[in-house]
Order: C-alpha cells, then structure tokens, then sequence
C-alpha cells in the first residue's frame, strides 16, 4: 500500500501529522511518500500542484491530503491560487464521487446549534458529483457583454453543463450506498430554474427505476437547505451536483457541532482516493496547535476502508475517536463547559493510545 501524503497549507502539516501517527498505531505495512502541494508548493515550485507532486498522487493507491489556502496568495491569477491544486486533482485522477459523511456524535450533541432532539442520532451521507457542474463547465471567463441588460459593460461568466454518463454514474454510486443503508435517496436540483438540472432529475429518475428497492425522492436546493436546519434526520443519503454538494455538505457540517469532524473521501472508478478532511487551511490558528485533527484521522479511516481494503483497521479509528470523545476530551472547536480542552498534539495522543488498548473494540 502506498500513500501520498499532501499535507498542504495552514493547519494543513499539523492535522496530517496526527492522521498519521494514528495510523502508525495500527502496525499496518504501508509507505507514504510527502509532497508538496497548495501554497507551499507555489512558493518552492511556481506552481500550486507541481508535476511531481501530481506524479506522485497517481502512482499512490491513495492520497492523504491536508488543506490548501492562504489569504496571500489571493492576489494571484487564478492558475496560480492553491486551490487549484485540489481542482488539478480530482481532475487528472478522475475523483468525481465525493463522500461526506454527516454523523452527530453521542457526545456531541451539545455542541451543535441545532436543538439535542433534532440532532441526536444523525448520520447523512452526502454524495456530491466532483468533476463537472459550473467549477469545470466550459466556456468561462471575462468579456464585454454583447446583449443583456447591459450591453457594452464588462461581464463575468461560467458554464453549468452535465453530461449523461457523469450524472448515471453519481446515481448509480448513490443507490449502491444507499442499500448498505437505510435505502433512501434524496436527489438534490434546482430543476424548476436550470435546464441542466431538469436533465438531472430525469436521469436520476432513469436509474432509480434499477434499484426498485431503493427509495428515491427529489428536493429543490432551496428546500433542501432548510430542511437541514428544520428536520435534518429526515436524510439518508443525498447526491447532488458539484456547486450545491459544496454548499449543503458545510451546511451538514455545523449540525455535528463543528466542521472539523468531517471526513471525507473522493473516489474515482478504481476506487483510488483523495482523503482530507472538510475544513480549509485556517491560516489564523496555524502553527498555534489548537486545530481539531479528528476530521483529518478520519479521513484516514475512510481510506483504509474504501481504497486500502482494511476495514477492520478503519473501525479501530473510529471506535478510538468514540473512546476519546466519551473521555470528555475536546478541542477548541467542540469544547463546553464540563470537558476538557485539549491541542492538537494531545488529541492525537488520545487517539493513538485508544488504538492501542486492546479493549477497543467499537
């Protein structure tokens, strides 16, 4: 097993340090090669996803990778900017599922903002399209405006378009989750508005109809932004497109208590994945050791379960995670009173040292 481990900008070298002393514990054989990637390869480099670097990810059975992003780098033409390093990836390795999971934890039901009652027990998947939609759709960018309601004035554009097969494909992931689940699907659109997402909703409606077991039923993304906030159970799995996923799936986030306990994975048709967790780079708290890792150490457990084939070593993460939260310890971001605040550092200790005692077993 080889691993390519992109730590990135910000916080991004500090969680994936924790992610992988977590899985050291395991006493798994693997390799990890480290690359630059984001903002810092930007500055060895000139380039925010070098050749090498890129090289490197798609020898990798999987990639581990940190956050890229820094309020400095925003004055560089877009090519350049560190969040294209991430966009470079899922492109050339074809990552175009995109898995975040959405799991309140038992001990953190009071760190959301979300009453206890209609956040208890919650656990959605989110499946978001992540090689197509307006963040890939060609042709984009600036031009003087021809028509409209003003013609002659300086304009902006991007293209939302999808093809048949990248829409097929995402359903098809989506009901096969679906049936290890509660077999429910909820189809995200804004098929009343967008052509490109009534052609959407009819072929989710085709490929329905091969999983007559699977529930499905579909939700405007207006409504489905509310419905999180009004009666987010209600969920079990959801798919949408690139730009709505991106949006709901940080929404989702903030039911949990906090961002940084979301994993996620992306993976491509030979399930190899890209595994990081759903917060950014945070360059205000970096290198003050405070950043929650958890998101990053279970990222690392989706990979040992979707890419690395080692499932039982992904449930010992997990079941270590619940260990420690059940001990009361927390980071900034999900600290309240009663619990005991902890740095990045001591988080990861915590982890590793669950995972080594034999009595943690989920």
């Amino acid at each position: 097993m080889k691993i390519a481990v992109l730590p990135g900008d910000g916080i991004g070298t500090e969680i994936v340090a924790e992610a992988l002393r977590v899985l050291e514990a395991l006493d798994l054989s693997f390799e990890t090669e480290t690359a630059l990637v984001g903002g810092a390869a930007y500055e060895a480099h000139g380039h925010p996803l070098p050749e090498s670097t890129l090289k490197l990810a798609k020898e990798a059975d999987a990639v581990l990778f940190g956050a890229v992003g820094d309020w400095k780098y925003d004055k560089l033409e877009r090519s350049l900017r560190p969040e294209q390093a991430i966009l470079g990836l899922r492109k050339n390795l074809g990552l175009f599922a995109n898995f975040r999971p959405a799991i309140c934890y038992e001990q953190l039901v009071d760190a959301s903002s979300l009453k206890p009652e209609l956040i208890a027990g919650l656990d959605i998947l989110i499946i978001r399209e992540l090689t197509g939609d307006i963040y890939f759709g060609q042709p984009r960018g600036r031009r003087t405006a021809v028509d409209g309601h003003f013609p002659g004035a300086e304009e902006a554009f991007d293209t939302m378009r999808y093809s048949r097969p990248e829409v097929e494909r995402i359903a098809h992931v989506a009901f096969q989750a679906a049936r290890k689940r509660s077999k429910r699907v909820t189809s995200v659109d804004k098929a009343n508005v967008l052509e490109t997402f009534q052609f959407w909703k009819d072929i989710v409606t085709e490929v329905g109809k091969e999983y007559p077991d699977v529930e499905l039923d579909h939700m405007y993304v207006d409504n489905a932004a509310m419905q999180l906030v009004k009666a987010p159970k209600k969920f079990d799995v959801v798919v949408t497109g690139n730009m709505f996923g991106d949006i709901l799936s940080d929404e989702a986030a903030m039911l949990t208590g906090s961002i940084g306990m979301l994993p996620s994975a992306s993976l491509n048709s030979s399930n190899q994945g890209l595994y990081e967790p759903s917060h950014g780079s945070a360059p205000d708290i970096a290198g003050k050791g405070i950043a929650n890792p958890l998101a990053t150490i279970l990222s690392a457990a989706m990979m040992l379960r979707f890419s690395l084939n080692q499932p039982e070593a992904a449930d010992r993460i997990e079941s270590a995670v619940k260990h420690v939260l059940a001990q009361g310890l927390r980071t900034a971001d999900i600290w309240s009173a009663g619990t005991t605040k902890v740095g990045t550092r001591e988080m990861g200790d915590a982890v590793v040292a669950a995972i080594t005692k034999k009595t943690i077993t989920g």
